[in-house]
């Protein structure tokens, strides 16, 4: 994928441009480690077209750090035919996917793009190798997973929580993990790429169910639905709207 000329600039990162997400994997990785990480490479940032596929696939070497955009991951527990149960999870800017492949080269995940995305690419026996020269790596990648768990946990898999909530959550994790600032009013975050459809798989609902729930924001004024878009007006209000 050749570079582009509007990739964001990795010293933007550096410089606190560009807002990283709590609890990600760039937010738990110390600036100079960062720094060093990154020192001539900012060449390296690629771009990826909405619905492209990162490649992850068994044959493929390589980790990548989100640097902006939305991607959709998806797991096959049940094996991959037409009617089998899928995992479904969004990752946004400052994670780091692929993470298996540290472990086992040749593990696979789906990994789609939601909206246009820009990654670094990394090639996973680098990783690797820098995880045991400086552990701060390591450290780094290990916290960002356990709380990527946690939050997994909290938003995908409380099925006994009403819908609203459920919706409402989702659609805050993704604001707060993948949104980017409306350039025209600074209180407005924009999610670009998810689906109603996308949510709906993500939460294990009915896609008419989530409607609803959209509805009822749109209602009050705190979420705008368009084509695979979504914007959050109120923040706040939306984390009322999870109970949390």
């Amino acid at each position: 994928m050749p570079v582009t000329s509007d990739a964001p600039r990795l010293t933007d990162l550096l410089l606190g441009r560009v807002r990283l997400p709590e609890e990600s994997f760039l937010d738990h990785l110390p600036d100079e480690t960062w720094e060093v990480m990154v020192k001539d490479w900012d060449q390296r940032v690629r771009s990826y077209e909405r619905d492209a596929l990162l490649p992850l696939g068994e044959a493929d070497r390589q980790v990548f750090i989100i640097v902006q955009g939305c991607v959709r991951q998806d797991r096959y527990p049940l094996g991959e035919a037409a009617d089998a149960p899928t995992i479904t999870r969004f990752r946004g800017i400052g994670q780091l996917v692929g993470e298996a492949k540290l472990i086992d080269p040749t593990a696979t995940v789906t990994t789609r793009c939601l909206s246009k995305t820009y990654a670094i690419p990394w090639r996973a026996r680098y990783m690797a190798a820098l995880q045991n020269e400086r552990p701060e790596v390591r450290l780094a990648l290990l916290r960002s997973i356990e709380d990527r768990h946690r939050r997994d946990e909290r938003i995908y898999a409380t099925f006994a929580r009403p819908t609203f909530q459920r919706v409402s959550a989702l659609l805050a994790h993704l604001a707060e993990t993948a949104g980017v600032p409306d350039p025209t009013l600074s209180r407005r975050t924009v999610i670009n790429g998810p689906t109603q459809k996308d949510l709906a798989a993500a939460l294990q609902l009915g896609v008419s169910t989530v409607e609803n729930a959209i509805r009822t924001l749109r209602y009050h004024g705190v979420v705008e639905a368009g084509y695979r878009k979504f914007t959050v007006h109120d923040l706040d209000a939306l984390h009322r709207s999870a109970g949390v």
